[in-house]
């Protein structure tokens, strides 16, 4: 049985939305890609899936999309002046169209034809959307001629207007260089920050750490679920993954010379990896360093 509804909030009720899966199962061709899936998502906080590539993460946030058919429930908490916004993995266009960023915007806000221009309505939004995406300056490029960064900053500015309750981004951080990953990440924060609920599904391991409140480990069924410092830990990740981790690992013996059994291991599925550094699979991830100052020179 498929259910996905939505009920109403009343005014005094919990800001944002509240997801609520119970029992969902996905079976596509024959093939059972999702099974058991029980799950609570709950607002204000950034959630992140996590698993192998075939481990239903898309198809799972496709479920809650109601974009497939599924058994199980899904119960979406709303009220009317909620929206929901959709980052998918990628942008497929046409590079011969002549089609700019600000075109694409405008498709998107308004009803008005883009080869008519900009609306007076949207021409601030549209602008300040740009500006906070780091994309002001190539609103004029065709979107054919934009790189992989560049086109995941301009799918996350037409989900984040009006602001969502929810935003839901499917791996938003393929392909993209450093520095929009960054401002991916703080975008996400200040979302957060603003009571919205946020879902994520990712295999870039390195960042869950330094966003993800809740993580949520996915190989066709929750293998496990919980708060970031208590759940994303070397013996999940392996659990998860299942041998498909690249794994580099050196023994404390190999780092120093003394009674310190603490070894590093570094766990990457292709993307930025995740350094953990302890005595047992259950360690958290080492902290990352944010900055490093070098002592001043001789010479100042």
């Amino acid at each position: 049985m498929q259910c996905w509804k939505l009920e109403n909030q009343e005014e005094d009720s919990m800001p944002g939305i509240l997801i609520e899966i119970k029992d969902l199962e996905l079976t596509l061709s024959n093939t059972k890609i999702l099974d058991k899936i029980n799950m609570t998502i709950e607002p204000g906080k950034i959630h992140c899936l996590i698993g192998p590539n075939g481990g239903g993460k898309t198809s799972l946030l496709k479920c809650i999309l109601g974009q497939v058919p599924y058994n199980g429930e899904i119960f979406i908490s709303y009220d009317n002046t909620k929206t929901i916004g959709y980052v998918p993995q990628s942008l497929d266009f046409d590079k011969t169209l002549p089609i700019t960023v600000e075109d694409f915007l405008s498709i998107v806000y308004q009803k008005k034809p883009c080869f008519l221009g900009v609306s007076g309505k949207y021409r601030k939004v549209l602008e300040d959307l740009l500006k906070r995406m780091g994309m002001y300056e190539k609103r004029k490029r065709l979107i054919g001629n934009l790189s992989g960064g560049e086109k995941q900053r301009l799918l996350l500015a037409q989900a984040i207007y009006p602001e969502p309750d929810l935003l839901i981004l499917d791996e938003p951080f393929t392909g993209v260089d450093v520095k929009t990953e960054n401002a991916i990440v703080e975008l996400l924060r200040q979302l957060r920050a603003e009571g919205h609920l946020i879902l994520v599904s990712t295999h870039n391991l390195g960042s869950v750490p330094d966003f993800c409140d809740q993580v949520v480990m996915i190989n066709r069924t929750v293998i496990a679920a919980g708060k970031t410092e208590d759940t994303f830990n070397q013996h999940n990740l392996e659990k998860v993954f299942g041998g498909v981790l690249r794994h580099i690992k050196l023994l404390g013996e190999d780092l120093h010379n003394d009674e310190d059994k603490r070894a590093v291991t570094v766990l990457t599925d292709d993307e930025r990896p995740v350094v953990f550094y302890g005595e047992t699979k259950n360690d958290p991830p080492a902290t990352a360093v944010k900055s490093c100052r070098l002592p001043p020179s001789d010479k100042e």
